[in-house]
């Protein structure tokens, strides 16, 4: 999922097209967020799969799944080295840092171009605005991925109603699917009921490869420490290790 464009373009894990060219305000109709009591995020799934069936990603990985080639040379080179080491799809989280080195290369390459546009150096770059709408809808791609901003106001301007989807939310059930993928690797096989380092460490990479700003998706104030729970079948808490 990424913005193209303008526009909103997703596909399937195949790399089959979902959809194509829809515009910043049909967010809220390809998008749905559930709610789980254990956490202060929200879970943003595409509402045509259902929850938590609809899990998306957006970001690196997820951009370079989506497009079909970088216009700027060098970028061009390491997309295709890249897609030979991952596939036209790559779906292995630890891929995205190699997705965001040839994301700096097209930027480098984008800058040089901006850097000879003489409108850069254009004085009129500052436009007054005023309330011309009471409903709006604004997207983008930042870094970390997709951003929606939904915002309604009164006839005086005043905020009525604000939602805003950041990447760390929707990479939310994505980053669920990935430390079950790691546990299920690390601790299949043991005799005990622990939590192993090398668990912990891998725990803390997945979660990293998606550049997560958790206090942006969730508005919490303090430390975000790392709280690792084992749990039996039965809801029994057998073990927890905390990293913070």
């Amino acid at each position: 999922w990424c913005v193209q464009g303008g526009a909103l373009r997703l596909i399937e894990a195949d790399g089959r097209l979902r959809a194509d060219q829809r515009p910043a305000a049909d967010y809220d109709q390809l998008l749905a967020e559930a709610e789980e009591p254990w956490s202060l995020m929200t879970f943003p799934y595409v509402r045509a799969l259902g929850y938590p069936q609809g899990l998306y990603r957006v970001g690196p990985l997820a951009r370079l799944n989506v497009c079909e080639r970088i216009a700027s040379p060098w970028a061009s080179r390491e997309l295709s080295e890249y897609r030979q080491r991952h596939g036209r799809i790559a779906h292995n989280v630890f891929a995205s840092h190699q997705a965001r080195l040839v994301e700096i290369v097209a930027c480098l390459e984008a800058l040089e171009q901006l850097l000879e546009d003489p409108k850069l150096l254009d004085p009129l770059v500052r436009h007054r605005a005023s309330l011309n709408r009471l409903e709006a809808v604004g997207m983008g791609e930042a870094p970390r991925g997709t951003l929606f901003h939904h915002y309604r106001v009164d006839a005086d301007g005043l905020l009525e109603h604000v939602n805003l989807l950041v990447a760390t939310g929707q990479n939310n059930l994505a980053m669920n699917r990935t430390i079950t993928a790691l546990a299920r690797h690390h601790l299949d096989g043991l005799g005990e009921a622990v939590i192993p380092e090398p668990l912990l460490n891998r725990i803390e990479a997945g979660i990293r490869a998606f550049d997560p700003c958790l206090s942006c998706a969730t508005h919490a104030a303090g430390q975000m420490a790392l709280l690792v729970q084992l749990f039996a079948a039965d809801g029994t808490l057998l073990a927890e290790r905390r990293r913070g």
